[in-house]
């Protein structure tokens, strides 16, 4: 079994000689220079990624979604029951959520890890209990987890990314479910980049005016009981990170930030979905900055906090289709643009090899 410290090791920063060598090679394929948009700059970081031009096709994808409850659900944040976690994971087991259908779509496995439901979960296929709580503390009354259980949890996610690289995927994309997860990942995304509570809380599974401020309230409130300034970012470094995802985060979230740091480690690209994505990946770019190097933003989600953490990891989302719901769904989708963007270093021809003119200097 490796270790979280021997997995932050491995991390290393993405190469920057396949990334030019991928660039220069967009420029002689038989279309105008830079037409391809984002979709060029991904192929240059999945080149970085495998340290090879043109990068391996990012297939085949396995989708995990990591599962966990909240304390902070007593506060009244969210409009639905916290059994609803167990019963999506259910529903996940059995193939009936829409992040099963998309990824069914894309041709995409799909793993569940409970490392914090709070019910014990009958066996089913696909679904792995590497549980660490039932889940955890209230975080607006003091820490959601102890640093044992954030350092824990972020190593049941380094082990699911390590299992699934080996066998087979070439690609990872994030998934949660956690009934009042926006409210951990608000805070998290505050504490992170600094931001205000306001300006970072979304509505989550749809609250109405009253819960949503009350929400933001919470947040601040956790914020305050933890020692952590409001609009203010903690300093830097792997003790502080560990201090506020353990404070703040959720189980899945810490699950999620060693999923990343495990992809990196492993040199496979990882796709990020929405909010609670974006919030464990802004831990897991604060324990290895090299991490960020790896992922790929699928998504922009409705809620605002993930503008603000894709900003501050300096990641461009490759859709923006309004959506809301986790579990993996806007990674899944985007995982069609990422493997044609790798495609197209494949399989176009360069103006030389077509015996197209180019334009000229």
């Amino acid at each position: 079994m490796t270790s979280l410290g021997e997995t932050l090791g491995a991390v290393r920063p993405v190469e920057p000689g396949p990334m030019a060598e991928a660039r220069a090679h967009q420029d002689r394929l038989t279309k105008p220079s830079g037409s391809l948009g984002v979709l060029e700059d991904v192929a240059a970081r999945l080149a970085g990624i495998a340290g090879a031009c043109p990068p391996p096709l990012p297939a085949p994808a396995a989708l995990a979604i990591f599962a966990a409850d909240h304390g902070v659900h007593a506060q009244g944040v969210s409009p639905w029951p916290q059994e609803v976690t167990a019963q999506m994971v259910a529903n996940f087991a059995a193939g009936g959520a829409v992040a099963n259908a998309f990824a069914a779509q894309v041709g995409a496995s799909v793993t569940v890890v409970d490392v914090g439901v709070a019910a014990d979960l009958p066996p089913a296929e696909g679904l792995l209990v590497r549980k660490v709580a039932y889940g955890t503390a209230d975080l607006s009354q003091g820490p959601a987890m102890t640093r044992e259980q954030a350092t824990a949890a972020l190593t049941a996610g380094v082990e699911v990314a390590r299992d699934l690289v080996a066998v087979g995927a070439r690609c990872l994309v994030t998934g949660d479910m956690g009934i009042a997860n926006t409210t951990a990942s608000a805070a998290l995304i505050c504490a992170f980049t600094g931001r205000e509570a306001a300006g970072v809380t979304g509505r989550g599974t749809g609250v109405d005016d009253a819960m949503y401020q009350h929400k933001i309230e919470i947040v601040r409130r956790g914020l305050r009981a933890n020692g952590i300034a409001e609009a203010e970012a903690v300093p830097g470094g792997p003790d502080s990170a560990l201090r506020v995802l353990a404070a703040v985060g959720g189980l899945e979230h810490a699950a999620i930030a060693g999923f990343v740091i495990g992809a990196a480690a492993a040199r496979v690209p990882v796709i990020l979905d929405g909010v609670i994505a974006g919030a464990a990946a802004l831990a897991a770019s604060a324990l290895a900055p090299d991490t960020v190097g790896y992922c790929l933003a699928g998504h922009r989600s409705a809620e605002p906090g993930h503008a603000v953490a894709l900003s501050h990891l300096g990641l461009e989302p490759l859709i923006d289709l309004r959506l809301r719901l986790g579990e993996g769904t806007g990674g899944l989708l985007a995982h069609p643009l990422v493997s044609a963007a790798a495609r197209v270093m494949h399989e176009v021809a360069t103006f030389d090899s077509a015996g197209v003119t180019d334009k000229g200097d």
